[in-house]
């Protein structure tokens, strides 16, 4: 078939025509650009078509392209007439986009051989579609893929064909990630500022002269964008996880040979080392309002704050269970009396409560090594015992008014003996927290608390692994190496202050002596 390469430029007459190759600049090599064409097979109608492109700047860029063209249609043998076809589809398609580039040889040979599409249409959003519905996991699982594609996947790369996927468009899209998550830290600062601005902070009602402004202020916080979260590094790992897998089962299903997934770079996106809220971390906070690190972790002196201010509530036990054994918030929620043996002092984890949207659902627990029994202390189980004698109190009262009660079996119940919702935890956590005039933490945290305790007990990371049910010791090694030193320098403090010598103690022993009995005591 017919091919070349020539130079052609956009120069035209005064009648606006074309010159073509009789510009007379042409003689001159700076002037205009080289291009090829190449005759292509007819389609299936007999129609003739050609391969065109132009804008290299030498000819021998122009004359690599063509044979690449070239070899494309070499792959059919002579006689394949519909491979030939096929081949000609592929590059007429390819010729239409000026900036795509031009099939790689070796993978539209395995295509053509394999019988497979050379001319694929299905874009990035269509095969996580097809992915996603063809996966078989908990369902918890599957609400996680679902909302990193259509959150996230398919609104920022789901328009791209599925096979000219690279890394460049990863780099790309990540980066429009962290692009709108400064918008986002930016709009939710001008909220919380509007929202002051908004709000009569005294005790009496705002004075005639501040009501007009008030209704101002009121209803231009009403028209800013609501509060929203960031999508933090460790998310965008999971997003990529996610795209990871998607893109290999494309790999086994032959539609890919290149996982760009795989390449691209992503800040890390671990957990932050838990820190202790000592005193000096403290002291910072008060002043700045800055945390130590993302996880931060009471003293076992927080925590006895914590619990004796919480011990009126109505959810204390919850509490309390977690800061001690460690119990996610969902299997807290989720817990059933039917696997709780007080007279034992053994509990079962087997289910938990997770949000599904704002619905709480009932799930088995995050993983297999989640599902375990684990002992209880002499006060955790009279703690429960007075919690249960509580519940039941709740119900005669409830059911003497006439009024409903759920016997939903559950440890921890609302009001009216339904479900808690997970949120509602969290949101009694933080009052409690603030009530009490305590340095932040997440409820999360709460059990990281019991890491503390544990190995402020005597307990080893191997002991902690098994009590907080990680999947692997590494795991509870990674977590808490930052956090235990900490906790091992009041320990040896304290070893040396109960050593008797000649001389009088250091103020600084005795201090320590004295803040770690109260911790034992507290705690």
């Amino acid at each position: 078939m017919k091919g070349s390469t020539y130079r052609r430029c956009y120069c035209r007459d005064d009648d606006g025509r074309s010159l073509g190759a009789k510009c007379p600049q042409l003689s001159s090599r700076r002037h205009g650009v080289w291009a090829v064409r190449q005759e292509l097979p007819a389609r299936d109608d007999g129609t003739r078509r050609s391969f065109s492109r132009s804008g290299y700047e030498t000819a021998k860029e122009a004359q690599a392209d063509l044979d690449k063209v070239r070899a494309l249609l070499d792959l059919p043998d002579g006689n394949d007439a519909d491979g030939q076809v096929r081949l000609g589809d592929l590059l007429e398609q390819v010729s239409k986009d000026k900036k795509a580039p031009l099939p790689d040889l070796n993978e539209t040979r395995r295509r053509f051989r394999a019988g497979q599409a050379l001319v694929s249409s299905m874009t990035v959003g269509d095969w996580l579609d097809e992915w996603h519905a063809a996966k078989k996991r908990k369902k918890s699982t599957l609400r996680g893929y679902a909302s990193h594609i259509d959150v996230h996947l398919k609104p920022g790369i789901g328009h791209l064909l599925l096979d000219r996927l690279n890394v460049g468009h990863l780099t790309e899209f990540f980066d429009a990630i962290d692009t709108e998550n400064e918008t986002i830290e930016v709009q939710n600062q001008q909220r919380r500022e509007q929202q002051e601005r908004a709000t009569w902070g005294k005790r009496s009602r705002p004075p005639a002269s501040e009501t007009a402004r008030l209704a101002a202020e009121r209803d231009a916080l009403a028209a800013m964008p609501p509060y929203r979260r960031v999508t933090g590094a460790a998310t965008q790992q999971r997003i990529r996880a996610t795209l990871r897998a998607a893109l290999n089962a494309a790999i086994s299903q032959q539609l890919l040979t290149f996982n760009p997934a795989a390449h691209v770079e992503l800040a890390s996106g671990r957990r932050p080392k838990a820190v202790l809220w000592t005193e000096e971390h403290v002291a910072r906070w008060r002043m700045t309002g800055e945390k130590p690190s993302g996880v931060m972790v009471w003293t076992p002196v927080q925590v006895g704050e914590f619990l004796d201010h919480a011990e009126a509530d109505r959810l204390y036990a919850l509490f309390h269970l977690i800061a001690f054994r460690g119990l996610r918030r969902g299997e807290a929620v989720g817990q059933a009396w039917s696997d709780i043996d007080l007279d034992k002092a053994l509990l079962t984890v087997s289910k938990t409560i997770i949000q599904d949207g704002w619905t709480p659902v009932e799930s088995d627990p995050k993983t297999e090594d989640s599902k375990a029994t684990i002992a209880l202390g002499p006060a955790t189980v009279q703690v429960l015992r007075d919690h249960r004698a509580r519940q039941a109190a709740e119900r005669a009262e409830r059911l003497e008014e006439r009024l409903p009660w759920a016997d939903t079996g559950k440890v921890f119940v609302d009001t009216d003996g339904g479900w808690l919702h997970p949120e509602k935890v969290s949101d009694v956590f933080r009052r409690l927290c603030r009530e009490a005039d305590l340095p932040p933490i997440n409820l999360r945290d709460l059990r990281h608390v019991a890491a503390t305790l544990i190995h402020a007990g005597g307990g080893d990371i191997h002991t902690i692994k098994e009590t907080l049910r990680h999947g692997t010791i590494q795991l509870a090694s990674d977590t808490y190496t930052s956090l235990l030193p900490q906790v091992d320098q009041e320990v040896a403090r304290a070893a040396e202050s109960v050593v008797p010598r000649a001389r009088r103690p250091l103020p600084s022993d005795t201090a320590a002596h004295a803040s770690l009995t109260q911790e034992g005591a507290e705690s």
